[in-house]
């Protein structure tokens, strides 16, 4: 999985040293979505859907098919095979998403979750993913903890969503969660659009640090086998 993420996250690095890229791994993760749900997908709707301008597509276009995940066609762009296998596998991981209205558990106006399957262990206080969704400019994110029926806070075992029946509903209506299983929620003052991006970066960061922790299980002192 490690590669998977690797591969994510080199997409919206740096090529050049004097540019700044304007997009992030989850609008990567979040384009190869919007390919897998239509097939083909134009530079409008990508446009329309990861808040970005038109410059800012065509670079993450033009960064894409450097790394052999899409093809652009006469009906739009697509995804390779290799772009297929990279999607399925991050999808085995954030399995379920939807948005949230605003309550207790959720810190903004706009808020959106998403569910990570069977990486409760891969979170420890929850600091990680909410400094992951403030770097790219959202207000923040809150994760919580799916076990034996209840939505607990990183470290407690008080039912967060005790007093918020209804978002409780909508989570296990919408996310269909399991034990063991992380919910990261995405929070932004002024869109659903950057709530969600934040909420997907976060789970990025999360699956990135789930690697790190099995792979220091299995190498310890970074002595990997040759």
């Amino acid at each position: 999985m490690h590669l998977v993420i690797n591969s994510i996250k080199s997409i919206s690095d740096r090529y050049a040293p004097s540019r700044i890229l304007s997009f992030n791994s989850a609008h990567v993760f979040k384009t190869l979505q919007l390919i897998g749900k239509y097939g083909f997908v134009s530079r409008l709707l990508l446009m329309n859907e990861l808040g970005l301008g038109e410059g800012s597509i065509k670079t993450l276009i033009k960064h894409l098919k450097m790394e052999n995940l899409i093809i652009t066609t006469q009906k739009g762009t697509t995804m390779t095979e290799k772009g297929r296998k990279l999607f399925e596998e991050i999808s085995k991981y954030i399995c379920a998403e939807t948005q949230v209205p605003k309550s207790s558990i959720s810190i903004a106006e706009y808020n959106y979750a998403v569910l990570l399957r069977n990486l409760q262990f891969s979170v420890k206080q929850g600091v990680e993913q909410r400094d992951a969704a403030i770097k790219i400019g959202a207000r923040g994110a809150t994760t919580l903890l799916y076990h034996k029926g209840k939505f607990l806070m990183p470290g407690s075992r008080f039912d967060a969503l005790e007093k918020e029946k209804k978002i409780e509903k909508l989570f296990k209506e919408n996310l269909k969660p399991k034990d063991n299983d992380i919910i990261v929620i995405g929070s932004d003052d002024q869109s659903y659009i950057t709530a969600e991006l934040a909420s997907k970066v976060a789970a990025i960061q999360t699956i990135e640090n789930h690697d790190d922790h099995e792979e220091s299980k299995f190498f310890p002192n970074n002595k990997k086998i040759e």
